[in-house]
C-alpha cells in the first residue's frame, strides 16, 4: 500500500527521469565511446538514484549528483574493460598482427581523440564543452575542485588539438567538441 508521499518521490523521480535521461546517456556515450552501453549506464546510474530518491532530490544540485553517478559507472566500466584487454592481451601477446592507424591525421574523429584522453580530463572536456557546464557544475558532478577542473580542461583541450593534428584547431577544439555532443542528441546515443 502507497502513501501520498511514495506516490509524490514516485511522481517526481518519474519527472527527473524524463527530464535527465537523454543527457545521461550521452554524457556516458561520450565518456565511454560506447553508444550500446550508454542507455544501459543511464538507466544503471538512475536505478541508482532512485535508491536513494530522499537523498538526491535534497540535495542541491540533483543533476550535478545524477552526472557524478554515471562518470563514476563510466569509471568503472572503462577499468573494467582496460583490464578485460589486458587479460586478453596477454592471452594473445605469441601473436604480431597489429594494424597501424589512419594513414591520415584528417581523418581522426574527434571522438576517438576524447577516447584517447585519460579519463578525467576527457570527463572535464565533454562536460565543459559539449554540455556547456560551467567550471563550478563541472567539479561538482566530478566531485573534484574548480582550479582541478580548469587544469584538467585545458590539458585535454591542448592535448586534443596535438591529437587532431593538423587542422590548426585554435579555438575551434570547444565547437567541434560541441559539435559531437549535438550529433549524438540527434542519434541513438542521445534519444530523447
Amino acid at each position: 500500500m502507497s502513501t501520498v508521499v511514495d506516490d509524490a518521490a514516485s511522481a517526481e523521480f518519474h519527472a527527473f527521469f524524463e527530464r535527465h535521461h537523454a543527457e545521461l546517456a550521452r554524457l556516458a556515450h561520450l565518456l565511454t565511446g560506447e553508444p550500446d552501453a550508454a542507455d544501459d549506464l543511464a538507466a544503471d546510474a538512475l536505478l541508482a538514484l532512485w535508491h536513494r530518491w530522499d537523498r538526491v532530490r535534497a540535495a542541491e544540485h540533483p543533476v550535478a549528483y545524477a552526472r557524478g553517478v554515471v562518470a563514476n559507472l563510466a569509471r568503472t566500466r572503462i577499468r573494467s574493460a582496460i583490464r578485460e584487454r589486458r587479460r586478453v592481451a596477454l592471452f594473445w601477446s605469441g601473436r604480431q598482427d597489429r594494424t597501424d592507424g589512419p594513414d591520415v591525421p584528417a581523418v581522426v574523429d574527434v571522438q576517438d581523440a576524447l577516447r584517447e584522453l585519460p579519463f578525467r580530463k576527457r570527463a572535464c572536456v565533454v562536460l565543459r564543452h559539449a554540455f556547456d557546464l560551467s567550471e563550478k557544475d563541472t567539479a561538482l558532478a566530478l566531485g573534484i575542485s574548480v582550479g582541478t577542473v580548469k587544469s584538467q580542461t585545458s590539458k585535454g583541450m591542448a592535448e586534443l588539438e596535438r591529437r587532431l593534428g593538423h587542422e590548426k584547431v585554435n579555438g575551434q577544439a570547444p565547437q567541434r567538441v560541441r559539435a559531437v555532443g549535438a550529433a549524438l542528441d540527434a542519434t541513438e546515443g542521445g534519444r530523447r
